[in-house]
């Protein structure tokens, strides 16, 4: 599954998305994600899942930490690893799938995912959850940011979830920690969209 394409939209390939500049793609860190570093909660060994042109990773290496980005994106990949070589930082960014986490063979303290959950449904959630599980060490923590079925906007109408749809993937062998409201900045929408922040524990 490492090279299989995801779709995003109905025919759109993952891949195909950073021709142009993504609406999520905004040279920055999430101002979520930016505060859980600042509290002292991105520590460890730290894995972006879905890490696209690389904020969250070099967020998490300019703390001195040994940081990783995965990804099916070329282009967003290589602008990540542009971005690393242009401020200095040790970061590492793989080609790999996240539906196929334990094929890294590694484990980490800490996993980061802005937009990445929400792409998911049916088997590819559940895959996706059992890697995280398997490449967490126990006690390890995930931090998700995702689309609300608060956002009205129609443009992001099939990512948006549910509390309680998110609660259902996180059960066995995992303690929800906190899922509260938040916001994801975009460069297409001056007041963001509207989001869940989840924090779980792996145990």
């Amino acid at each position: 599954m490492a090279n299989s394409p995801l779709q995003h939209g109905p025919g759109i390939a993952w891949a195909d998305r950073y021709v142009t500049t993504p609406p999520w793609d905004i040279g920055r860190p999430q101002p979520a994600f930016a505060a859980l570093a600042d509290q002292g909660a991105v520590r460890g060994r730290v894995l972006d899942a879905g890490c696209g042109t690389g904020e969250h990773t070099l967020l998490a290496a300019a703390l001195g930490l040994d940081a990783t980005g995965v990804d099916l994106a070329p282009r967003a990949l290589d602008a990540a690893r542009g971005k690393a070589g242009e401020r200095g930082l040790a970061a590492r960014f793989l080609r790999h799938d996240a539906r196929a986490l334990a094929g890294l063979g590694e484990r980490f303290d800490t996993v980061l995912d802005c937009g990445l959950f929400h792409v998911f449904m049916g088997d590819d959630r559940v895959a996706y959850v059992a890697g995280l599980r398997s490449v967490l060490s126990s006690g390890g923590r995930y931090f998700m940011l995702g689309c609300s079925d608060r956002q009205p906007d129609d443009q992001w109408r099939r990512h948006r979830m549910s509390r309680q749809e998110i609660e259902a993937a996180f059960t066995d062998g995992w303690r929800i920690d906190s899922l509260e409201r938040a916001t994801i900045d975009t460069n297409a929408h001056p007041d963001g969209v509207r989001a869940w922040l989840l924090a779980a524990t792996a145990t």
